[in-house]
């Protein structure tokens, strides 16, 4: 699978981690299980026991440490083997990987790259469920779609014109008229400015406004969009620039997403929208978030059908438009990104 390893990937809500319940998950193809110990501590190895190659997921927490309940073989955090019931001595080879593994903004994150390497500062600057400015709903999707095909959905809006016409009630102007984007050091900036027209679906207003709405989508797979609906000439005086969404007239929102590759052909897609609490409430929020699940659903249906047209196609080959600037720009950064980790393997060996 082409994607970057050396990046922090969302497998899972935070809260949703039982202290003492192992949790199965996969990335990137990897069966990995991550628990919480009695102290709190958060750990994620590779979910096969050196024994017999057992789930460690099916284990049970002992304080930091998790034990295997097949034969018994119990773990330490870090992945070595401490204990062997029946046997004295532990092999130095008895361990498993252990990875880097960080809970922040409602998130759990593992990096999928040497351990060594691991910088907690290269984690998206997501907003979590508890910031004390939004109310956000969250939620999941699993897809049976390769990741990179849901990141291609994010980084061209041009879809939401056509996908989107029920649920978000997108305009003409989507398709018609490309969003500005911007090359960042880990991912691209998409900007767009819709001038004198009605407010979103959601506010339900047929007074015009000038509608702006902004996102980045950072390695390897982040999604964080915000955006505010502002008085007819705004755009203009601010020369189509960032506004400064404090002086919004309503409509702040913020949506935290990712996209994790499970195995070549499947993926879960995490999710968070929400209104600012000085333009939203809870009735709000709610209805943010049922429009959300009808786009998404809406999203899942032509991904889905895309990935087994691809699988049924022999050397599928696709034709870019003017609207696969930021797809463009964010796919060569991944693949130049997996070049270097490429030679940086092949340096250490």
């Amino acid at each position: 699978m082409n994607y970057v390893r050396e990046a922090w990937y969302v497998a899972g809500w935070s809260h949703e981690l039982a202290t003492g319940m192992p949790y199965a998950v996969t990335i990137l193809g990897e069966p990995i299980v991550i628990y919480r110990g009695a102290s709190g501590r958060l750990a994620a190895l590779e979910d096969r026991c050196v024994h017999r190659l057992a789930p460690l997921s099916l284990g049970r927490c002992e304080g930091d440490r998790l034990r295997c309940m097949y034969h018994g073989l119990l773990f330490d955090p870090d992945g070595s083997v401490v204990e062997i019931p029946g046997q004295d001595k532990i092999p130095p080879q008895a361990r498993v990987r252990s990875y880097p593994a960080v809970e922040r903004h409602s998130w759990i994150w593992i990096w999928m790259g040497s351990a060594q390497r691991a910088d907690e500062a290269l984690i998206p600057p997501a907003v979590g469920l508890d910031h004390p400015d939004y109310i956000l709903g969250h939620g999941h999707l699993d897809y049976a779609a390769e990741a990179r095909l849901i990141n291609d959905n994010l980084l061209d809006f041009s879809h939401l014109t056509f996908v989107h016409l029920q649920s978000f009630q997108a305009g003409p102007e989507f398709a018609a008229i490309p969003g500005r984007i911007t090359p960042l050091e880990r991912g691209i900036r998409y900007e767009r400015w819709t001038e004198n027209s009605t407010g979103p679906a959601s506010l339900k207003s047929d007074e015009l406004v000038d509608r702006y709405m902004s996102y980045d989508f950072l390695i390897p797979g982040v999604l964080l969009m915000t955006g505010g609906v502002f008085s007819p000439g705004t755009a203009q005086a601010c020369g189509h620039g960032i506004p400064d969404l404090a002086e919004a007239d309503g409509g702040v929102t913020f949506t935290s997403q990712a996209v994790t590759p499970l195995t070549a052909r499947t993926s879960r897609y995490f999710f968070s929208w929400g209104p600012h609490r000085a333009h939203g409430d809870e009735a709000h929020r709610d209805v943010l978030m049922g429009i959300a699940g009808q786009a998404f659903a809406e999203d899942k249906v032509m991904i889905e059908a895309q990935q087994r047209v691809i699988e049924n196609t022999a050397n599928p080959v696709i034709m870019p438009t003017a609207h696969d600037r930021g797809v463009t720009l964010f796919n060569r950064l991944v693949e130049r990104l997996i070049k270097e980790e490429e030679c940086a393997r092949a340096d250490a060996a």
